[in-house]
C-alpha cells in the first residue's frame, strides 16, 4: 500500500500501477482496486489503466455505500427498528447482486416523496450516489471470488499512522514535514527501523565523508 500527504492522487495512482506492474509485468493476474468512490480518484484509475493497457476491476467500499443507505433510511423511516430493517434489506440485495433493484426502489421512494412535497436530502443523495457507482457495485462477484469489499484495514492503518501522530492539540505540520514523520513512523511500525537506520548511516557516511574526501584526493592528485 502506498499513501502520501505531499503528492497528488495522480502521482500516487501512477506509483500504485508501477508497483502492480513490477509484480505482474505481463498483466496475467486480475487487478482489483478498492476505492471510496471519489470521482477524481476513479478518473485517475481508469485513465492510468487505459494508458497501460491493463484491465482493472474497481469495487466501491461497501461501508461507504452503507453510509448512504442509512441517510436514505433517515428520510424514509422515522423509527430506529424500521430504519435498520430497510438498511439490512437493501444491503443484502446489493451483496446478492441486485443493485439495479435497490436503485430503482430508491428512485421510486424519491418520486413519491417529491410528489408529497416531503424533503428527502438523504434519499436523494443515496439514489444519485448508487446510480453513479453502479458499475462498481458487483459485490456478489467479489464475494464469490474472495475479493475485499471494504477498506477497514487501510482506514485503521491511517488512524494509527496519521491521526494518532499528526492530529494532536496545537500541532502544525508542513506537507513535507508531515510526510517525513509518517514515513519514519511506518518504518518503525513495520519493524524495519534497525535495518533502515543502518542503511541511512551508510548513506550518510558515503555522502559526507567518502565522497568528499575522494574529491579532495582527486584534486590533490
Amino acid at each position: 500500500m502506498d499513501a502520501s500527504l505531499e503528492h497528488s492522487t495522480i502521482t500516487m495512482v501512477t506509483t500504485l500501477f508501477d508497483q502492480a506492474e513490477r509484480r505482474d509485468p505481463e498483466h496475467l493476474r486480475r487487478w482489483i482496486v478498492l476505492v471510496d468512490g471519489a470521482n477524481h480518484q476513479l478518473d485517475c484509475l481508469t485513465q492510468e489503466a487505459e494508458r497501460r493497457g491493463v484491465s482493472i476491476d474497481i469495487i466501491v467500499d461497501f461501508v461507504h455505500v452503507l453510509e448512504y443507505l442509512w441517510k436514505a433510511a433517515d428520510d424514509l423511516h422515522p423509527t430506529q427498528p424500521t430504519r435498520a430493517t430497510f438498511v439490512q434489506q437493501a444491503a443484502r440485495d446489493l451483496l446478492e447482486g441486485h443493485a439495479p433493484r435497490v436503485i430503482a426502489d430508491l428512485h421510486a421512494h424519491r418520486r413519491a416523496d417529491t410528489a408529497a412535497d416531503r424533503p428527502t436530502p438523504g434519499l436523494n443523495r443515496a439514489a444519485a450516489y448508487l446510480e453513479a457507482k453502479q458499475p462498481y457495485l458487483d459485490y456478489h462477484i467479489a464475494l464469490t471470488l474472495g475479493w475485499p469489499i471494504a477498506t477497514g484495514v487501510i482506514e485503521g492503518s491511517c488512524r494509527y499512522l496519521v491521526k494518532d501522530r499528526l492530529d494532536v492539540t496545537g500541532a502544525r505540520w508542513s506537507l513535507p514535514g508531515g510526510e517525513a514523520v509518517l514515513l519514519l513512523r511506518t518504518v518503525i511500525a513495520n519493524g524495519d527501523f534497525t535495518e533502515y537506520w543502518q542503511h541511512h548511516m551508510r548513506c550518510e557516511y558515503q555522502r559526507t565523508h567518502t565522497t568528499l574526501y575522494q574529491e579532495q584526493l582527486d584534486i590533490a592528485a
